[in-house]
């Protein structure tokens, strides 16, 4: 029976009635499951909560390593004398638990590597454990980074992802480093009540250790904390995020004027750029999912998905898929999983994936006769959390072949929308030459635009960027400003990849007609007509 079932339970303290709402740790406990697996980087936290949830239930608590064997919890690692070498061995403290009488939690520190297949007896045991422990007041909590469990203890071990530290973690975490300091002279921790929510939100993310030290930095780097501690801590949380190989923090610099045209799909995130606020919760608003920007290669889909993290202020993160394939079984799962638990973590956040459709391209024929099914089985984690999601992620995915993107991913509900970006129109072309020539320093003004947007017929964004590169290039090396003749040339000599694959763009075109929606208005799509175009060079 569960623990609060009102059975007579053998204690020593009187039990501590728990206030709120308990965690999910606790009620396992609880309910008397006898093995919990938690997954988790923070032992520390583990450690912490295991203890209050004994002490309120009135138990002892042990622990064990590979380096001290079994012993009490909180046993210094400098202290000789609870140090129980014959505990080293897992199966002689699972022999240890199974003997000890009180009422106990049991935690065991990076038990992972003895449930491989070759360590039979540690299975077999930890089998016979989960037996004997269902009828006691004691239960086994392995604390691990990663998930590893034979297929002989699935119905035996009950699993949990252990968070990451909330805003409220961390407001106690900066409270006391604050009170360790504040009497410090050569340190200055007086912040207002904004600089202090800024830093806690820009802890999110982190671990409490990984917490602790960057204040610890940004307080022996800029003598205090201050809005400077922000740059502190991004830095710091970039080198974190990088470190798992997956994801990328990118440094968005991109504005809206960057873009040239594709002013509905501008629009439309405009509109949504206040849907994070506090204001739009309280309104019933739901937080954007995300959007799927398919459409010719070079026309600013990746160009957009930095846009949008500038202009909404949300750090962007680029998933890199091809990093999540690992060689071992079922490493593809957990690196998918892990990722998306990063991004949640410090959400609100735009979640980049680039080039979708090659990513996920090995999901509509995956088989054993291919990757033994590894890609399907990614594929349909990404989709579930796409659909289930519940934090504010933002997805941008952009795709340039449809064909190769599976039926289950348009489906209605995975995006808010799917965007068709086509080749720029005259008009759309006139504003990319001007952004693109204001970026290299040149003044619009001084150049016909509408003559280079004539020339550039076909063109996309890409291709215009290079033929003025390409037209500096010459120009720098004759010595000579650049004109528009030069420029005109530079165009002429390029075969844009409107002519290369006509065939493929043309069937991507009737493909989006009906099944997405156009990036670009009507009135900024229509092209002047040939005949009229005069070029005077």
């Amino acid at each position: 029976m569960p623990e609060d079932a009102g059975q007579t339970q053998p204690v020593k303290k009187k039990p501590v009635v728990a206030s709120g709402k308990m965690n999910e740790l606790e009620v396992l406990i609880r309910a008397r499951y006898p093995l919990i697996y938690v997954i988790s980087w923070e032992e520390q936290r583990v450690m912490s909560q295991v203890s209050n949830i004994a002490e309120r239930l009135g138990k002892n608590v042990f622990e064990w390593s590979i380096t001290t064997g079994l012993v009490p919890a909180g046993t210094s690692l400098q202290t000789q004398k609870h140090r129980d070498t014959a505990t080293q061995d897992p199966l002689v403290a699972l022999t240890n638990v199974i003997d000890h009488v009180d009422p106990a939690l049991y935690v065991f520190k990076d038990f992972h590597p003895f449930l491989k297949g070759q360590n039979m007896s540690v299975i077999r045991r930890l089998r016979e454990v989960a037996i004997s422990l269902k009828n006691t007041f004691k239960t086994i909590v392995m604390v691990s980074p990663m998930f590893q469990i034979p297929s002989e203890l699935e119905k035996d071990i009950t699993v949990i992802d252990f968070d990451l530290p909330k805003e409220n973690d961390f407001a106690a975490l900066l409270g006391r480093i604050m009170n360790e300091v504040k009497d410090n002279p050569k340190l200055n921790v007086k912040i207002d009540a904004k600089t202090k929510e800024n830093i806690i939100h820009a802890l999110l993310g982190l671990t409490l250790a990984e917490a602790e030290n960057v204040l610890a930095k940004t307080l022996v780097q800029h003598r205090g904390l201050s809005e400077k501690s922000l740059e502190v801590i991004n830095s710091e949380k970039k080198q974190i995020i990088r470190k798992n190989g997956l994801l990328q923090f990118y440094d968005a610099q991109e504005k809206l004027e960057s873009v040239g045209g594709l002013d509905i799909l501008k629009g439309w995130l405009i509109k949504r750029s206040v849907a994070f606020s506090d204001q739009a919760r309280a309104f019933g608003l739901p937080a954007p999912k995300g959007v799927l920007l398919l459409g010719v290669q070079g026309c600013g889909k990746s160009l957009m998905a930095k846009t949008i993290s500038n202009i909404w202020r949300l750090p962007l993160l680029r998933f890199d898929v091809g990093q999540v394939f690992g060689s071992l079984v079922g490493s593809s799962e957990e690196n998918i999983r892990r990722a998306i638990k990063v991004a949640e973590s410090i959400s609100p956040v735009v979640f980049w994936i680039d080039e979708i459709d090659k990513a996920f391209r090995g999901s509509r024929s995956s088989g054993a006769n291919t990757d033994g099914g590894t890609s399907s089985r990614v594929f349909s984690t990404f989709l579930t959390w796409l659909s289930e999601k519940q934090q504010p992620v933002f997805v941008v995915a952009t795709a340039n072949d449809v064909t190769m993107l599976p039926p289950e991913l348009l489906r209605k509900g995975r995006f808010d929308e799917i965007f068709f970006i086509d080749l720029p129109s005259f008009l759309e072309r006139k504003e990319i030459f001007k952004v693109h020539l204001t970026k290299r320093k040149m003044n619009p003004e001084e150049f016909n635009i509408d003559e280079l947007s004539y020339a550039s017929s076909g063109f996309s964004g890409a291709e215009i960027e290079e033929a003025i590169v390409s037209a500096m290039f010459d120009s720098f090396y004759q010595k000579e400003k650049l004109s528009l003749g030069r420029l005109i040339d530079s165009i002429r000599q390029a075969v844009p990849l409107s002519k290369t694959m006509s065939e493929d763009i043309e069937q991507l075109r009737k493909w989006a007609n009906d099944r997405a929606r156009i990036a670009t208005s009507k009135e900024l799509m229509n092209e002047p007509d040939a005949d009229k175009r005069k070029l005077e060079i």
